[in-house]
């Protein structure tokens, strides 16, 4: 038997797999069952009624979505007395990923998201598609540093800073977010992306720009999650392109202790427990009893030195 649990902090789950915020709710009960679920993921909450960007939201490519939904939804109040008494009724630990506009507010929604039942604090900072004109505090060290200190202050609960690829240097985000005292961080959110109708020249997106969703992403998010498990002590839960089982070894090998969904789901509603399943089965087939022992794993002693690294200091 094979054992898929892992620890991120203080936090078990049952297995390295989880929905990405924003692509998961309480009514795929109806789908999957959702106690096979490494954790729950909930949609972004804000402090008050956000209605979202403006229509359309969505548009295809030849390799994936660009989505700018806006963050819509009915507020803290309404999540605490309508939602959360939803995901309680199931047993995977529940990570609630908080949006706001200062740091000062985003300290208070995590300290007012701080109640029974939810087990994570997942600190949505760097959401493409709530700012795109670049006010998302992941992109810089300093606002991310400040953030997460800030919220730390106000939750004994874990805090997951979640990360953009839009960053210049993700690695020292990630950093920061650690020296804030993040508990983990999750890497990364999507890709500003930019999709024009060539029909009447307009962009296809009413807000303009979207956040690109994609398998064509694990290839770049897997290099940030290696770079920044070089350099950082804290567990990363790698975010992009997972459609398979491999995709989450690929994940665990290069130092991610678990992993997020959110495009195979759009495709699949399944996909999540049908890759607990076949993650379970490859481990089996190559007699490996603990999934654990695959985080950080990658054969790369032998290998020169990383090429980014490398022109850094001027080899």
């Amino acid at each position: 038997m094979v054992d898929l649990s892992v620890q991120i902090g203080e936090v078990q789950l049952s297995n390295p797999v989880m929905p990405a915020s924003g692509t998961f709710s309480y009514d795929f009960a109806e789908i999957i069952d959702l106690n096979r679920l490494g954790a729950m993921v909930a949609k972004t909450v804000s402090r008050e009624f956000r209605v979202g960007n403006p229509t359309p939201r969505m548009a295809e490519t030849e390799v994936g979505i660009i989505q700018s939904i806006g963050l819509p939804g009915n507020g803290i109040q309404y999540f605490l007395d309508e939602m959360l008494p939803e995901y309680k009724k199931y047993k995977p630990p529940l990570v609630v990923s908080i949006s706001a506009e200062t740091e000062d507010e985003f300290a208070a929604m995590a300290r007012d998201i701080s109640v029974p039942g939810v087990d994570v604090v997942e600190v949505n900072i760097s959401c493409p598609t709530r700012d795109p004109t670049g006010g998302n505090f992941a992109l810089q060290t300093r606002h991310t540093e400040n953030v997460i200190r800030g919220i730390r202050a106000e939750t004994e609960k874990p805090v997951w800073a979640k990360l953009s690829p839009n960053a210049g240097d993700i690695v020292s985000v990630a950093l920061a977010a650690e020296e804030g005292g993040a508990d983990a961080v999750v890497v990364a959110n999507t890709f500003l992306s930019l999709k024009i109708n060539t029909d009447n020249f307009k962009p296809a997106l009413g807000n303009k720009f979207g956040g690109l969703v994609s398998p064509a992403l694990k290839p770049i998010i897997l290099r940030m999650v290696y770079q920044i498990a070089q350099e950082t002590s804290i567990p990363i839960i790698g975010l992009g392109g997972v459609c398979k089982a491999e995709d989450v070894v690929e994940y665990m090998l290069a130092g991610a202790s678990a992993v997020g969904i959110g495009y195979a789901a759009f495709r699949n509603p399944t996909a999540l427990p049908a890759i607990i399943d076949d993650l379970e089965v490859w481990c089996s087939e190559r007699k490996i009893e603990h999934i654990s022992e695959l985080i950080g794993s990658i054969r790369d002693q032998e290998l020169e030195t990383d090429t980014l690294k490398s022109a850094r200091i001027g080899a």
